[in-house]
């Protein structure tokens, strides 16, 4: 569901985009103004933005190969980390030079005047519906959390991208109307390109931001909170295991986890006794997380508090995991 509502709103901006993108550029056309050409470049980098993420969604639908055997699944955050350069790039640095180019050389704006104001205003209900498309779609998957912790946490790259994107399509917008209104009112083309220079730089905050966050899913995150305990709730659910004596998640991908845990087990059991448990474990965890794709237990001896194989040097997160081992009979 999260996977289908991500392309949902992405296609829906990509639509509001591309129609947005050709008016501002005939009204750039047609009257000169640099906030038009800087929204028109805005929304061209936000239409080319999006058809990144679908590509990059596509293709990380393939399947795991030889070569790349966790599969494809990072795909969808290399095509987002484009996404942040062509906006950094394409959005803010050509909005900032032509503030630069505008201020240097105003001039105001003569003809069809009323063109940039209505293009203006018909983006801003367009933005509007994306943006409220994208918020519905989010709204599904982000539970209680806020909207920073939410693009802040989010494994999916996509609904945070789009979120970004179009809020700060919204704010440019105002800026453009703000310069192009006062533009008009006051007869300073300087007006037009203080209007083009606070689009650029809000690009470029947008932009950064982005990168940040997908560079860190690129890194590799882990799985979440509530992931991370309802795998340590499942594995020690069943009465075979003792307890877990460190745990390790990674994210292969939004929808992939991959778990690796060491469990302690009775100094008693056998092989088949030990099969018995990691078998066990494995498939209450795929129940309780369905994205656990990939999933690696390793048995050991739990003595005194210490595994056979110690846990110093570990991070205290993953000595905290293992708990108190258990007590009582066995069933």
């Amino acid at each position: 569901m999260s996977a289908e509502g991500s392309t949902r709103a992405v296609v829906m901006a990509l639509g509001a985009n591309l129609g947005i993108a050709v008016t501002k550029v005939v009204a750039f056309a047609l009257t000169g103004s640099s906030s038009m050409l800087a929204e028109g470049i805005h929304s061209v980098a936000d239409s080319s933005n999006q058809a990144l993420l679908l590509v990059g969604g596509k293709r990380a639908q393939r399947r795991a190969t030889a070569e790349h055997p966790f599969g494809y699944g990072r795909e969808r955050y290399i095509y987002a980390f484009i996404v942040a350069i062509v906006l950094f790039t394409l959005g803010g640095l050509f909005a900032l030079y032509e503030a630069w180019h505008k201020i240097r050389d105003p001039h105001p704006i003569t003809e069809w005047e009323w063109v940039p104001v209505a293009v203006l205003l018909v983006a801003i209900v367009l933005e509007g519906s994306a943006l409220r498309t994208a918020v519905k779609e989010a709204d599904r998957t982000r539970g209680g959390a806020g909207w920073v912790r939410f693009v802040r946490r989010s494994k999916a790259p996509e609904l945070p991208v789009i979120l970004l994107e179009d809020t700060g399509a919204l704010v440019g917008l105002v800026f453009a109307l703000a310069g192009v209104g006062l533009t008009l009112a006051t007869g300073d083309g300087v007006w037009d390109g203080v209007g083009t220079g606070a689009i650029g730089l809000l690009l470029t905050v947008i932009a950064v931001l982005l990168a940040t966050e997908v560079k860190s899913l690129l890194v590799g995150e882990s799985a979440t909170e509530e992931h991370v305990r309802a795998i340590e709730r499942a594995i020690l659910a069943g009465d075979d295991v003792d307890t877990v004596i460190h745990m390790r998640t990674l994210h292969l991908g939004p929808d992939e986890l991959l778990v690796a845990a060491k469990i302690a087990i009775d100094l008693d059991d056998d092989a088949r006794d030990v099969a018995h448990a990691i078998n066990g474990a494995e498939a209450r965890i795929r129940e309780a997380v369905p994205i656990a794709r990939l999933i690696y237990i390793e048995p050991d001896i739990f003595r005194g508090g210490v595994s056979t194989s110690t846990t110093a040097g570990l991070p205290d997160a993953a000595r905290r995991a293992g708990g108190a081992p258990r007590t009582g009979p066995r069933g």
